[in-house]
């Protein structure tokens, strides 16, 4: 299946950073990732693949497992590629942190994302 960069956006924001469901956020991983697919972390490194991509957002999401990732501006696309500026924090709290997710998508699903943290409002 293909999907619009912007729902590949939201889709990774949501369904696999902010997912802790361990099951739920493989099937999303499989569905929107292309196999060879790169994750770069401007904290952790580079991870490669679908298992390694897996990997560290449950770890990402560990740290934090009641955060929740609000996108503050709509997810914008250009030819192949996109971004969609967000916060994070718990529910009803002042946001603890702030980034933006760039992605490079190929035959409609992500070929890779780039995390940028952005200072808070």
């Amino acid at each position: 299946m293909s999907f619009p960069v912007s729902t590949l956006l939201l889709r990774n924001l949501h369904d696999v950073f902010g997912e802790i469901d361990a099951e739920r956020r493989r099937a999303a991983i499989d569905e929107i990732f292309h196999e060879d697919a790169v994750f770069y972390d401007p904290n952790g490194g580079i991870f490669r693949g679908r298992d390694e991509i897996d990997r560290i957002a449950g770890v990402i999401k560990a740290t934090h497992p009641d955060f929740q990732y609000q996108p503050i501006a709509p997810a914008e696309e250009i030819g192949n590629g996109g971004r969609v500026r967000w916060v994070s924090g718990s529910p009803g709290k002042t946001a603890a942190y702030a980034g933006t997710d760039f992605i490079i998508a190929r035959d409609g699903k992500i070929a890779a994302v780039y995390l940028f943290f952005d200072a808070l409002a």
